[in-house]
């Protein structure tokens, strides 16, 4: 429950929903995503059991997880460890994707879901993030400018207050906080090209 005022669903205050059926509305992709001991199989279908193999592929194949199981000699059935330790960070937010798209949500939370990648694996998880989002509303809490440009409004918090909101291209114009972050995310991006 909110501390104040009210949250609204398709303009239906979230209190008037059973909340077994607000949960089943909303996917969540953390920073550092559920894994545990079992298939890979096991850890995509979590949250829905009674998924189909074939629901199961074509998640995987949505999130871009057809390399890796190719490469394990059991594919879908392949046994990961505890928290995922034997995938990689961006292995596991993909993972993580395929659960969430399995599911279907009409909300879907990314928390931090590009943090800790490498640039390889940010452009994979970006690239399953343009499918996976499709059709579905999303509430996605980045610091990386390039995950937070694919918004359609993007809010700035501060200090735990919402600075400025608007479209990418607004807050550029708008010359504010944004806008010097994107500056310097641009210089930063166009010194890393020269350097390659």
């Amino acid at each position: 429950d909110p501390i104040s005022g009210q949250i609204f669903i398709d303009d239906q205050n979230i209190n008037s929903f059973k909340l077994s059926s607000l949960r089943q509305q909303i996917g969540v992709v953390p920073q550092e995503p559920f894994l545990f001991n079992g298939t890979i199989k096991d850890n995509i279908s979590f949250a829905k059991k009674e998924a189909t193999e074939a629901e199961i592929y074509k998640a995987c194949e949505v999130v871009g997880l057809q390399n890796l199981l190719n490469r394990l000699p059991d594919g879908v059935n392949t046994l990961i460890h505890e928290r995922g330790s034997s995938l990689s960070a961006g292995e596991r937010q993909l993972l993580a994707l395929a659960r969430a798209f399995l599911i279907q949500p009409r909300i879907l939370i990314l928390d931090e879901a590009t943090s800790n990648l490498d640039l390889l694996s940010e452009s994979q998880i970006e690239n399953a993030l343009d499918t996976v989002l499709e059709g579905r509303t999303a509430l996605i809490i980045a610091h990386r400018l390039a995950t937070a440009m694919r918004a359609d409004r993007i809010a700035v918090i501060e200090h735990g207050q919402i600075t400025e909101l608007g479209s990418h291209t607004d807050l550029v114009t708008a010359k504010g906080r944004y806008s010097s972050m994107y500056e310097t995310w641009m210089s930063q991006a166009s010194v890393n090209l020269e350097e390659h």
